[in-house]
């Protein structure tokens, strides 16, 4: 019986196998094994749809992410802006405030000669008034006689090229030969009854100075001339202006409202 059964079994098993192989996709439909198909007997509808193909130019990029722009391969990635640099520092910050400084020496190479007047009735009022009251108060013979006249403040007469300490009369006896200053106030009266030059008419610069030799080459003076420069310096003081080829002893400024500007020697 156990073979009988064994053979009906086998049997029937063989018949259903068979079935299903020979039998269409269709009735197998309800077999719980999956279903293999060649190749061949797939349709051309069931095959999975490709993706579609993104478009030309178009990147695919990540949802809720910024696009960023690509550098140009021929421009180089900017670089932050730089500050502008601060002019270079001068080497010596005096030489700019002494070339605006208007006592200094005014005879410049290569400038025309400038016009040399000795007629002081061509002066405006205000300046023949001031040099009147200069050449009074020197021919007096104190040297006190000058301190209202010399101002105060920002007023003030400029004495030096450079500052000066104290008491500006004080500071003009140091630099006479004498106690009482009364080498000064002799310079004083030379300076100021020689020739002069109006110097930047017409500008806020404009000034009536004392000697002419201030703004005259002294490679131009004739002998004439000459004999002016040696009532104020001597031949030896000559010779040594010459190295700078300028006139370097005192000379007095007046601005044309009269106020006296400077009174000053040296380079």
């Amino acid at each position: 019986m156990l073979e009988k059964h064994f053979s009906a079994s086998a049997i029937a098993r063989i018949c259903f196998l068979a079935a299903a192989v020979f039998s269409p996709p269709a009735l197998s439909a309800g077999v719980d094994a999956p279903v293999q198909l060649a190749l061949s007997e797939i349709k051309k509808e069931e095959l999975p749809k490709a993706a579609e193909s993104a478009k030309p130019g178009a990147e695919q990029k990540p949802t809720g992410e910024t696009p960023t722009k690509p550098a140009s391969p021929d421009k180089p990635a900017a670089t932050p802006e730089q500050p502008a640099q601060a002019p270079a520092a001068t080497d010596d910050g005096n030489d700019a405030a002494q070339s605006n400084n208007p006592a200094m020496p005014n005879a410049k190479e290569g400038a025309p000669t400038p016009q040399v007047e000795y007629d002081v009735t061509k002066l405006p009022f205000p300046v023949q008034k001031m040099r009147e009251l200069i050449l009074t108060a020197a021919k007096s013979g104190s040297i006190e006689a000058l301190r209202p006249l010399i101002g105060s403040g920002d007023d003030v007469t400029m004495l030096s090229l450079t500052d000066i300490d104290g008491d500006p009369l004080a500071y003009l006896k140091s630099l006479a030969g004498d106690a009482d200053g009364q080498e000064i106030l002799a310079i004083l009266v030379d300076v100021l009854e020689s020739g002069y030059v109006h110097l930047d008419a017409g500008t806020a610069d404009e000034l009536y100075v004392w000697p002419y030799f201030f703004a005259y080459p002294l490679d131009k003076l004739d002998a004439k001339q000459k004999v002016e420069l040696f009532q104020i310096v001597t031949a030896g003081d000559y010779d040594e202006m010459k190295q700078f080829g300028t006139y370097v002893f005192y000379r007095l400024g007046i601005t044309p409202k009269g106020r006296w500007r400077f009174f000053v020697t040296g380079d």
